[in-house]
């Protein structure tokens, strides 16, 4: 026969998390107009931001103790021809509790650039040159946009959905003898 362990508080806890976020939410939807919608959950908060609003509001979290760039990601969306930058933030200060920050923008896929992140944050800088390097976006003031991970450079950055991987693979790899070919 199962049972349950009583639920020591866990709604009154996630009921203070989120007014918490709520208070956040209220102070960023005012400071910035560019804010599109926020998305709000216990631990985390979502918010969808014009991209000349991305570095304002990035200072405005560090200034209110989310002082940690977990992470910066891409996403290619060739359908309507653009790119979704995404930085992760987060806390170590007790007073914020364990909450993420996940600030969204997107990008033209044509020429794709956006401003470096790297005077609020010394930590994007792997972040970006990966980016730059895998779907090819310039971000302008960058001190070094050099190969991370890859050898060569491409036509096409090979994380772009239009990478033609076969074509790829077979223009590169059937310039390589097999080995029985070499007996």
């Amino acid at each position: 026969m199962a049972t349950s362990l009583p639920d020591r508080g866990k709604g009154k806890y996630i009921e203070g998390k989120v007014k918490k976020m709520d208070k956040l939410i209220k102070e960023i939807t005012l400071a910035f107009k560019g804010v599109k919608e926020t998305t709000i959950e216990a631990d985390k908060l979502i918010i969808n931001a014009k991209k000349d609003d991305v570095l304002d509001i990035l200072n405005f979290f560090k200034e209110r103790g989310y002082d940690h760039l977990s992470l910066i990601s891409c996403v290619d969306w060739i359908e309507s021809g653009q790119f979704e930058l995404i930085y992760i933030l987060s806390s170590y200060s007790e007073q914020n509790g364990k909450k993420h920050i996940i600030l969204k923008t997107k990008i033209p896929r044509k020429n794709p650039k956006f401003k470096t992140v790297i005077q609020i944050f010394e930590n994007a800088e792997p972040y970006e040159r990966e980016i730059h390097e895998l779907f090819g976006i310039n971000f302008e003031g960058h001190p070094r946009l050099t190969h991370l991970f890859l050898e060569r450079n491409y036509k096409i950055p090979p994380f772009r959905k239009d990478f033609n991987t076969r074509e790829y693979v077979k223009e590169f790899f059937e310039k390589i003898p097999f080995v029985e070919d070499k007996k």
